[in-house]
């Protein structure tokens, strides 16, 4: 938040008369940028510097009378306590569409500007659709208004890009341009547009650093049927030694050029409306560029990792349940509770991590949230919110790693002091959730949403549930959110085989605690034809003190005696004695 609270107040005044002078009525911010990213660089924070609200995921309305911040089920705490509801609304936007919102407050006449860059075009068509009886009419704008009142606007990244080695990928980016050019062929494409970071990188085995938390080169391209690819991107990022190894079949171009090169375009262009920016929509329609509207073909296999980049996975896991297991074990000496915060405790787990030369950075801003903070599902500490972690409470822990060949997620929680009856009953229920999951055997072409219900059911019965998915995807050294891999009661995708998945039930009781248990999951080929199962990647013991064990049924046991004997198996050889010894006590009532 800025030193002056008033700030949001005097941006929102100055952007609502910008709009005026434009002959605009409001104008919508989402939370994106223009490659469509989960995580953004410090520049396109656009939301957050206009009205505080810090969530991954959400928007805001501005009109001349009236404005809101709209975002799902996971940040409704987050945006009562970050947004001042003197100026802003806040609404859920799984309930309260940005559509909606507009056709209940809107009025007629009005004219509301879009920034041409931040909405694909089926994220468009949504809201259209929505105020197709009204007369409230969308404005295309190509200048984003906030910049032009962001004075101190931070500059666009220049982070160099490095190469991800073809030994970890297990397909080299000639392999992988040549496998998608064929299916371009087959479209009766002449090409494909890519606008998503993570598929550019992961079709030419690169890596970069212009967001934080994921490693990516923010850019577009064009493949074309014939294995050849244009690369619209900073240059300044990329080294000679970089372009000796992509090849004569990789063009850069600058993204000043971009504009011309699409409109000279022939043919049909294969282009993925839910992640493209509209603006290139716009550009081929005043060209006369017939488009095919198809996902984008890197998304599916991205999704499903090489048998080396499984292996790798796995080694990274096995270094990530080190440094998780020395912070648990850190937090288990009351000694450390002296003078312990939210904050102190995520720079501890940090630290843990960076005692292996292989690890990166965080895949995520580690979730720290002790007591009341911990219902917040997707919590981040501030000096504001930051408590002290002491007396008897629950503490959540979510965090993740980038390592120089894979990305790791894990949440644990864990009491501090003496946990209620309540709590442990409730974590016991997460537990078995958790595990039903994780030894599920399903049918190939088992979609998540199908799944979904085996995390939920042991909450379920005791009337209880969580606001948010049980499983997403996860990269290999790359986004830790990848979404064709999604366990929820939305999740419409079948599983695959190779693909790496989180197993995260919870539950979250507002004002008091949070719980949630984490792990990632390969899918791998059942031991029946025909049938999928999960193998269980992530290494690290659970609540000790927080488990029932006469709630948990036979086979729930056994699940769990055999998961603590492997997290013991494959991290004793890095632990110290002490820390050791502490392990084998956490995890004796489940293996004796």
């Amino acid at each position: 938040m800025p030193e002056n609270p008033t700030q949001y107040q005097e941006r929102l005044e100055k952007i609502r008369q910008d709009l005026k002078k434009q002959g605009l009525s409001g104008f919508i911010l989402p939370r994106t940028d223009e490659f469509q990213g989960e995580f953004l660089a410090d520049y396109a924070e656009r939301l957050a510097w206009l009205s505080g609200f810090t969530g991954s995921a959400g928007a805001a309305v501005i009109l001349q009378d009236k404005a809101v911040v709209l975002s799902d089920g996971r940040y409704t705490i987050q945006m009562q306590n970050q947004v001042d509801r003197g100026l802003y609304m806040t609404d859920d936007s799984t309930k309260v569409s940005v559509g909606k919102w507009l056709a209940q407050h809107a009025v007629a006449g009005d004219k509301i500007g879009y920034d041409v860059w931040l909405f694909t075009p089926k994220q468009l068509q949504l809201i259209r659709e929505v105020l197709e009886d009204t007369s409230i009419t969308l404005v295309a704008m190509e200048r984003n208004p906030i910049d032009a009142l962001w004075g101190a606007q931070p500059a666009k990244p220049k982070q160099p890009v490095t190469l991800f080695p073809d030994e970890i990928a297990g397909c080299s980016s000639v392999e992988k341009r040549k496998n998608i050019a064929t299916q371009i062929k087959d479209q009766d494409c002449s090409a494909c547009l890519l606008t998503l970071s993570d598929s550019i990188c992961w079709l030419l085995n690169v890596r970069g650093g212009d967001v934080g938390y994921s490693p990516l080169v923010l850019s577009y391209g064009l493949l074309y049927a014939d294995g050849t690819f244009d690369w619209f991107v900073d240059e300044d990022k990329i080294s000679q030694e970089v372009m000796d190894v992509l090849g004569a079949d990789i063009r850069l171009y600058s993204f000043a050029q971009m504009k011309a090169r699409i409109a000279a375009l022939s043919g049909c262009i294969w282009m993925d409306r839910a992640s493209a920016p509209i603006w290139f929509e716009q550009v081929f329609k005043r060209a006369g560029i017939e488009m095919l509207d198809l996902d984008d073909p890197c998304i599916a296999p991205k999704s499903i990792k090489s048998i080396t980049e499984q292996e790798a996975v796995r080694a990274a896991h096995i270094q990530d349940g080190v440094a998780i297991v020395k912070f648990l074990h850190w937090l288990s000496v009351s000694d450390n509770h002296t003078g312990m915060s939210e904050i102190s405790a995520e720079e501890q787990l940090e630290a843990f991590r960076r005692e292996n030369p292989d690890y990166l950075e965080p895949s995520f801003p580690t979730i720290a949230g002790f007591a009341g903070n911990g219902a917040i599902v997707h919590y981040r500490a501030t000096p504001q919110s930051n408590v002290d972690i002491g007396g008897n409470g629950i503490l959540l822990v979510d965090s993740g790693g980038q390592y120089q060949w894979g990305t790791t997620d894990i949440t644990r929680t864990v009491a501090i002091n003496a946990p209620t009856q309540e709590q442990i009953g409730n974590y016991t229920r997460v537990l078995q959730g958790h595990i039903a999951l994780a030894s599920a055997s399903f049918p190939k072409g088992t979609i998540g949403k199908e799944i979904d219900a085996l995390a939920r059911k042991p909450l379920k019965e005791a009337g209880l549930d969580y606001a948010h998915g049980t499983g997403h995807g996860v990269g290999c050294y790359l986004c830790v959110h990848e979404d064709v891999a999604n366990i929820s009661p939305r999740g419409e995708k079948a599983l695959e085989a190779g693909m790496l998945i989180s197993n995260e039930p919870g539950y979250y009781k507002e004002g008091e605690y949070g719980i949630r248990i984490e792990n990632l999951v390969l899918v791998r080929d059942g031991e029946e034809a025909d049938m999928l199962q999960f193998e269980t990647v992530t290494y690290a013991p659970y609540a000790r003190d927080l488990i029932d064990l006469s709630m948990l049924r036979e086979a729930e046991l056994f699940w769990l005696k055999n998961y603590s004997k492997d997290v013991y198996r494959k991290l004793s050889s890095y632990l110290s004695e002490d820390i050791l010894a502490w392990l084998e006590h956490e995890i004796a009532a489940f293996t004796a």
